[in-house]
């Protein structure tokens, strides 16, 4: 009976967290880094969007909602302690195929909230304040009144940033990389594997270094499509691809607007007439014109963007739907978005 076992699920749940809680120390990860004890440094408390996320070990099953914190998890060598994970746009960031095979995948999209305490978490991070949310998988609250510790990405909770604006929110203030490494510091403090998150936010800022040393892209307009070909989905100023524009010293055809991904008409575009358009590259199937082949083949046939001179000069550069959010992989976004504009000769 789906009721009876429900409630069978829900009361053995209760148990999980208390006894993962409390069991001895933490798995063989904890204190590797520093040489310190396995499980010391715990309990510990983690500042995150105005929670105090208090873990009094170090996650064994942590339920990971969405790729992007997912990513960090597993560049972080926990795949062993991510006992599921949910919501994808894109594949797996490259290196990262055989740890992710390891992990569930309780669902593309958003699982239920039933289906998420099947994986038993004993730790839930999401990237996003809709998923982890009011009309998400669940609230914060939720998990925590099961004794299960929760983290939001702080990206989607900066200063500055307003879910409250319709869409998919605005921000006041420009995203910078740093609250992505922040997220990473965070995560892997979480976890008790500190030193491996400096060592992998070192390596970020070398990549982002040596992909944009000596670049000069002054004056080179772009424009971030996401998703949706009827009313596209289209940057704004300050969300991740405004931290990609920054770092390669272009500038954003929309910076005007401080709507994270406004939905803008065509019409707006040709009058703007973007140098290079950046094409989300997704794999999943919720909008139209997700892959970047639909987008350029729309872009190609409709009397309003085929004239563009991106178009006409095909001016493209495919991105990662991972890359256009904050992630580890906004990364990723600098050093292709910086090897388009070269090969395109626009960046002195």
């Amino acid at each position: 009976m789906p009721v009876l076992r429900s409630a069978r699920r829900t009361a053995a749940f209760l148990l999980a967290p208390a006894l993962l809680l409390t069991a001895c120390g933490g798995s063989g990860h904890d204190g590797a880094d520093s040489g310190k004890p396995a499980g010391s440094g715990y309990p510990r408390t983690i500042d995150n969007c105005g929670h105090k996320v208090t873990l009094k070990s170090a996650p064994k099953r942590a339920l990971s909602l969405n790729q992007g914190s997912t990513e960090i998890l597993l560049s972080l060598g926990l795949a062993d302690r991510v006992a599921a994970t949910a919501t994808w746009t894109d594949p797996v960031m490259k290196g990262l195929e055989k740890a992710n095979a390891t992990v569930e995948r309780l669902a593309d999209n958003a699982p239920s909230f039933e289906k998420s305490l099947d994986a038993e978490p004993d730790f839930v991070t999401a990237s996003f304040v809709s998923t982890l949310g009011k009309g998400g998988v669940a609230t914060r609250e939720q998990f925590e009144k099961l004794g299960v510790p929760t983290y939001v990405s702080p990206s989607d909770c900066a200063a500055g940033r307003d879910t409250d604006s319709g869409g998919d929110g605005s921000r006041g203030k420009p995203l910078t990389l740093d609250v992505v490494y922040g997220e990473i510091r965070d995560l892997a403090h979480a976890f008790g594997v500190d030193e491996r998150g400096e060592r992998l936010v070192a390596r970020l800022k070398e990549r982002v270094h040596q992909a944009t040393e000596g670049l000069d892209a002054s004056g080179v307009s772009l424009m971030y499509w996401f998703a949706n070909s009827q009313s596209p989905y289209l940057a704004g100023c300050c969300g991740a691809p405004g931290a990609i524009t920054r770092a390669v010293g272009a500038e954003n055809a929309f910076s005007d607007t401080h709507d994270e991904w406004p939905q803008i008409n065509w019409e707006t575009v040709a009058d703007r007439d973007p140098d290079v358009i950046v094409l989300g590259d997704l794999t999943r199937r919720q909008q139209t014109a997700e892959t970047a082949g639909a987008k350029m083949r729309f872009l190609e046939t409709n009397a309003a963007t085929r004239n563009l001179t991106a178009v006409k000069r095909k001016r493209y550069i495919l991105l990662s739907g991972q890359a256009m959010n904050p992630s580890i992989r906004t990364v990723e976004g600098v050093e292709q978005v910086a090897a388009g504009l070269r090969d395109f000769g626009l960046a002195k």
